[in-house]
């Protein structure tokens, strides 16, 4: 998490606007969100005008919005609070890397979109995962790249694909962050610490998950925060 009551101005333009559906403020409200961590409305405006630049924002009319790229990673954050999963049979997704003279650019977009469909690497070019996520299809950058195939592993490969206890105490630490959080800029700060562990969450069966897994807790006390915690914003922002 980063350190408390601490943000910088390119962070709280992005948190309060992957918050908020549609993706879109107006100037004044997210200069008003850049001072409850102490930014000065100049410097928020500065660096809105960095972030359209850079192709993060696009501007309209005094409001401020997410660009496609940045709404796709909004759209797998919500994803990530309530997951699309289906019945698990045993099946496991595997997909092996096969292209050949890859350029450098090819394979961090390969990491980047197995990294957002969740499989995780059992070793360089072979990446693994249950299949119990719901896919239309598969992106073309692995498709390009990867065979894939449907297996059963003699042997569960789990703990050589995820740390689940390092995830584990990390969620049930944020859930007592939540319990504790008090105020608009630590709120702002506990949230998005937890939306990024759950975008971390490998999201697998149970089968596959020890008893005590935090996760189902963790997005139930946080759907309950979010829903106070967005209340009391939106009515300090329009204040």
């Amino acid at each position: 998490m980063e350190e408390r009551n601490t943000l910088s101005a390119r962070s709280a333009v992005l948190s309060a606007l992957l918050g908020s559906h549609p993706p879109s403020l107006p100037a004044r409200r997210l200069v008003r969100v850049g001072a409850l961590f102490g930014i000065a409305e100049g410097t928020v405006r500065v660096a809105l005008s960095r972030m359209v630049a850079a192709g993060d924002l696009v501007q309209s009319g005094g409001r401020y919005a997410l660009t496609e790229r940045l709404a796709e990673r909004q759209a797998r954050q919500d994803e990530s609070r309530a997951p699309h999963t289906r019945p698990w049979d045993g099946t496991w997704e595997i997909a092996v890397v096969t292209a050949e003279r890859r350029a450098p650019a090819d394979r961090a977009a390969l990491r980047h979109a197995m990294t957002t469909l969740r499989l995780a690497e059992l070793r360089e070019g072979t990446w693994m995962r249950p299949a119990n996520l719901l896919r239309e299809e598969w992106p073309a950058v692995v498709t390009a790249q990867c065979t894939l195939i449907d297996g059963r592993p003699h042997a569960d490969p789990t703990p050589l694909l995820w740390d689940l206890d390092g995830w584990a105490a990390e969620a049930r630490g944020l859930r007592r962050s939540l319990d504790r959080a008090e105020g608009l800029a630590e709120g702002f700060l506990v949230s998005a610490a937890v939306l990024r562990h759950l975008l971390a969450d490998p999201l697998l069966p149970p089968e596959l998950l020890p008893d005590d897994w935090p996760g189902a807790g963790l997005r139930a006390r946080y759907d309950d925060f979010d829903r106070r915690f967005r209340e009391l914003l939106d009515r300090h922002l329009r204040d």
